[in-house]
């Protein structure tokens, strides 16, 4: 981490004539240099992690004081934990991630098996519990639950998951996502907002998800997807969206919150663009 704060100090000195510095994560603002130009600080969960280390809010409220800051969490559940550490010296304003056109493009045809889909880093807290839950119901099934993502921590995976490895977003899009029955997300991880939740529910996926807010802050229980806290909810969730006419209710409610709530990245764009133009403002607030 110091060596990578290091050569950041480096390069910004090498770049004197800036209008506003973009700065993804928080860590990354740490070594801002003491030249007064504003600074849009973009916030994944995981950075709040960060905030619990000794002397990191110290450090961080440091780099942003003395300048226009906005720090732009992709998530509305993380604002109210950003304003409390950082709302005095920053603006603190949720700005969602867009989503590319070829996911809206997809067209969905329900498969004679349901086929569930799992995209995810391979770790205990990406996996969660997907593995006891799911095998009563895949374990010897007609319905097949297919796993994509690099392995970044040693895991068994058992025989009744098709594991195919690192996909390709072009492969999701053509390949799986238009015949996938949904998306399961049983994360534990400290996530902002998932992309991949975001690409499916754009594609018309209906989406069954773990109890964490990240999840809760973007599915709708009942409309788009379905919330689960055990393993007997879990059951029920993947049995009711096997149903074709709750699927495709489900999954047509999630594309058109998509497109309603995040657009797409030009649409992000324009969202960025309107915060460096409050940053640099003559009379900005």
């Amino acid at each position: 981490p110091w060596r990578l704060l290091r050569m950041l100090r480096s390069l910004y000195a090498r770049h004197t004539s800036v209008d506003v510095y973009h700065i993804n994560w928080l860590q990354c603002a740490l070594p801002l240099p003491g030249n007064g130009t504003p600074a849009l600080v973009c916030v994944l969960g995981n950075d709040l992690k960060l905030l619990r280390l000794p002397l990191m809010r110290f450090f961080l409220r440091r780099a942003l004081r003395g300048r226009r800051a906005a720090i732009c969490p992709n998530a509305d559940w993380m604002v109210e934990p950003l304003r409390e550490a950082f709302g005095d010296v920053a603006h603190v304003q949720a700005v969602p991630f867009g989503i590319d056109p070829q996911w809206y493009a997809v067209q969905r045809t329900l498969p004679g098996h349901p086929r569930w889909l799992v995209v995810s880093r391979l770790t205990r807290d990406k996996i969660g519990p997907l593995l006891d839950w799911a095998a009563p119901l895949f374990q010897g099934a007609s319905r097949t639950l297919h796993l994509f993502g690099p392995m970044q921590e040693p895991m068994d995976i058992p025989h009744w998951v098709n594991y195919h490895g690192p996909a390709p977003p072009e492969a999701l899009a053509t390949q799986w996502f238009p015949t996938a029955t949904g998306l399961i997300s049983l994360s534990q991880h400290a996530e902002g907002r998932p992309q991949v939740m975001l690409e499916a529910m754009a594609a018309g996926l209906p989406i069954i998800a773990s109890n964490i807010e990240a999840h809760t802050s973007l599915i709708s229980h009942g409309v788009t997807g379905e919330i689960c806290h055990g393993p007997g909810e879990f059951t029920e969730s993947v049995n009711h969206l096997e149903s074709p006419s709750t699927n495709r209710r489900y999954g047509e409610a999630s594309r058109c919150q998509m497109q309603r709530q995040f657009g797409t990245w030009q649409d992000c764009a324009n969202r960025y663009v309107a915060i460096y133009r409050q940053l640099l403002a003559p009379s900005n607030v």
